[in-house]
């Protein structure tokens, strides 16, 4: 007897990844899931970039802010977002320095909140973050692919002079290269 063939699952493409930056500019305000599915881009254009993964899930956000000699810093993280049927946990983290060690936050949204299940491209707020220029923060994310067709979806904000077919990476708050509060690794194809 020749047995049937197995069942396979699992087409999807998933990434688990933890993605750098650092704060060029005081930022104080809301990340959304939409910049969140805009860090990694496809060109199709030099101006019209495209969100690689179809829906994103948090999984940690971690911060450091270093003061300037005689002063403090803080840095604060927040999973406020609010959509019909989900909230955030809505703890609030943070910590602050006033020495030479780094104020550090490392936060993870509590299960069955918002942040911590799957989220396709909105306005949703992710999470509230409050970090001073030259914060270093590592946002660590669950990508996930789509692989029925539906329609690709286009980044906010387009770009400027990118390569056509080459994967590109945007800031944390989804704002193109010459406006980002926030900047990825040096050497990093950033749009």
């Amino acid at each position: 007897m020749i047995p049937h063939p197995p069942q396979l699952k699992g087409f999807e493409v998933r990434h688990l990844k933890t993605l750098r930056f650092v704060a060029n500019a005081p930022f104080l305000g809301d990340i959304s899931f939409q910049n969140l599915l805009d860090l990694i881009l496809f060109s199709t254009t030099a101006i019209a970039p495209f969100d690689l993964f179809w829906m994103v899930r948090m999984v940690k956000v971690k911060a450091w802010a270093l003061p300037i000699l005689g002063s403090a810093a803080t840095v604060s993280v927040i999973f406020d977002g609010s959509t019909a049927g989900s909230q955030g946990d809505r703890d609030f983290h943070t910590d602050t320095s006033m020495g030479i060690e780094p104020a550090f936050v490392n936060a993870a949204p509590k299960e069955r909140t918002l942040a911590s299940m799957f989220q396709v491209s909105s306005a949703a707020s992710a999470f509230f973050l409050d970090v001073p220029t030259g914060a270093v923060v590592d946002v660590t994310l669950e990508f996930h692919s789509d692989v029925i067709a539906h329609a690709p979806v286009a980044a906010q904000n387009a770009s400027v002079a990118s390569v056509v077919g080459a994967i590109g990476f945007r800031g944390l708050d989804g704002v193109a290269l010459a406006a980002t509060k926030f900047n990825v690794p040096a050497g990093l194809n950033q749009i």
